[in-house]
């Protein structure tokens, strides 16, 4: 997801076959993954693009010290790191044993998207209550201008500032708490990654802005929960196409 994600740029990917279980890895260094300062949320989006570029796959010990090495950090925040990835499923603690990279199942992927859905569902009904007008108008605004370009961060930066204009609206100190704990699945500029969601994101924000400015705030919650779950189907077939789905037994 787009909406919390830290932007990291594409980091190169090592050429020749994909490292096996205990072989030694070189990683990117600090200088790709646009790390400036030793903080456990930056080395979890470094590790977050390793496991997304098939650096690091499923099963694969994390290399906490050569991790550490690439950033220029020491081990405390890669061990902060690894909680939060821990608790987004990107891997599993195993006692005396260390860290390893886990796979996502489909379900996981649909309901990481269907809880985005009810969190800006619940903000859009706030917010379309209040019925602020300067907020319906800049809706339609910022739905006007998604249609009218086809640029992957263009595209990202109108949607930004159409759901926290939502999110603003709903006045409600809680919901960019709960976004704010919800990590993007996709590690990267998600348009230019996912570039479907392009069409889904150009019908869904005006479909929502339309409900708005009606007062509907029913329709405008549902109308997320669509787009949403339009986004979750290309994310799937994105981790798909990257062997980051889990593998069967």
């Amino acid at each position: 997801m787009y909406f919390i994600s830290s932007m990291l740029g594409a980091m190169p990917k090592a050429a020749g076959a994909s490292p096996k279980a205990g072989a030694t890895l070189s990683l990117p260094g600090a200088q790709h993954a646009v790390v400036r300062q030793a903080s456990g949320e930056q080395a979890a989006g470094y590790i977050r693009r390793l496991i997304f570029d098939g650096e690091l796959q499923q099963g694969m010990r994390l290399p906490q010290d050569q991790v550490a090495k690439a950033l220029g950090v020491s081990r405390i925040p890669i061990r902060e790191a690894i909680v939060a990835l821990e608790s987004e499923g990107w891997v599993t603690t195993r006692l005396h044993r260390g860290a390893f990279i886990n796979a996502f199942d489909e379900e996981t992927i649909r309901d990481h998207y269907e809880l985005y859905g009810l969190v800006y569902g619940l903000a859009a009904r706030r917010a379309v209550r209040r019925g602020d007008p300067e907020m319906i108008t800049r809706l339609g605004e910022l739905a006007r201008q998604v249609v009218a370009t086809d640029a992957p961060a263009e595209i990202q930066r109108v949607a930004l500032a159409f759901h926290g204009t939502v999110v603003a609206g709903a006045h409600s100190p809680r919901i960019p708490v709960v976004l704010r704990a919800m990590s993007a699945l996709v590690p990267g500029p998600f348009f230019e990654l996912v570039p479907e969601a392009i069409a889904s994101e150009q019908s869904g924000l005006p479909a929502v802005a339309r409900a708005a400015k009606r007062g509907d705030g029913d329709r405008a919650a549902k109308e997320y929960a669509k787009m949403l779950g339009q986004q979750a189907e290309m994310v799937v077939d994105l981790f798909r196409r990257r062997n980051l789905i889990a593998r069967s037994a």
